[in-house]
């Protein structure tokens, strides 16, 4: 599976999202998962699944070395001291001595952003995480971060599908070698109705979700994490590798809506900044 390499780090384009997996079914899935070939897992404190996906990594047992293990950070936990608790506890869930990549989860009202980066560098450099990075960051955010604070920000992970349009945030991105991880490549399972991904589906002896997840990773710059509990899930997100879009493929795409937000919380940061446009 092909790699983007950022900071230090190689991240797998293709990972297993975890979002709303309990520690029940974590470890069944993540086991499973991994004897398939997935070696990126995201997970995150907010998610409760921790020790579960710790437990799925250890049965799979496969060597530390060949994985790439994401968790993050919750967006009322962005201070010094417990940004490192916080990290400390999902590592004894985890039972691993490190992550790959630690993320701030959510930006925070009022949060200090030089004080975050400071303590996530600190967090790298005693080998606790390879890399550090953001989710759901503006590209104002990302200003102040990397362009103003110089923070090493190996990703940005956000929303992203065929339904929602991230050009700008993806142009600042790509100019800096920054990934975008998508999460919610798939808009939690309403692409099932689009005539445009059925078709191009059926051309390609693919699902419209398949379609849809393989637009993504021909993108540069771009990594997924659906979430996929089951097996097939697993399986069918592994095949959409295989597609071989074509322009008229992606005139289609282009012509879905593109304004299609699935994940927008009261705490959400101000997605349509005129900065951002």
């Amino acid at each position: 599976m092909e790699d983007l390499n950022t900071q230090g780090i190689a991240l797998p384009r293709l990972g297993l999202g975890t979002y709303r997996m309990d520690d029940r079914s974590a470890p069944a899935a993540v086991e499973n998962a991994l004897r398939l070939g997935y070696r990126h897992v995201d997970t995150a404190a907010m998610y409760g699944n921790e020790t579960g996906v710790g437990a799925g990594i250890a049965a799979a047992g496969l060597p530390r070395d060949s994985l790439h293990v994401t968790t993050k950070v919750w967006y009322d936990s962005l201070t010094p001291a417990r940004i490192r608790k916080s990290l400390d506890e999902s590592l004894k869930k985890l039972k691993l001595d490190f992550v790959d990549l630690y993320l701030v989860h959510w930006p925070a009202p009022r949060m200090d952003l030089p004080a975050i980066f400071e303590t996530l560098v600190h967090l790298r450099e005693e080998g606790l995480t390879r890399a550090i990075g953001v989710c759901n960051f503006t590209v104002p955010l990302l200003r102040r971060a990397v362009d103003e604070i110089g923070a090493p920000v190996a990703c940005n992970q956000v929303e992203y599908h065929v339904m929602l349009d991230q050009t700008p945030l993806r142009r600042y991105m790509v100019a800096r070698s920054m990934p975008l991880i998508a999460y919610c490549p798939l808009a939690q399972g309403n692409l099932a109705d689009s005539e445009e991904l059925t078709a191009i589906g059926r051309k390609h002896g693919a699902s419209a979700a398949q379609v849809a997840l393989k637009w993504l990773l021909e993108q540069e710059g771009v990594a997924a994490i659906p979430k996929a509990q089951r097996p097939a899930s697993q399986q069918a997100n592994l095949d959409a590798l295989k597609i071989v879009l074509d322009a008229d493929d992606r005139r289609l795409i282009a012509g879905l809506p593109k304004d299609r937000r699935c994940v927008d919380p009261s705490f959400a940061p101000e997605w349509d900044k005129p900065e951002a446009a």
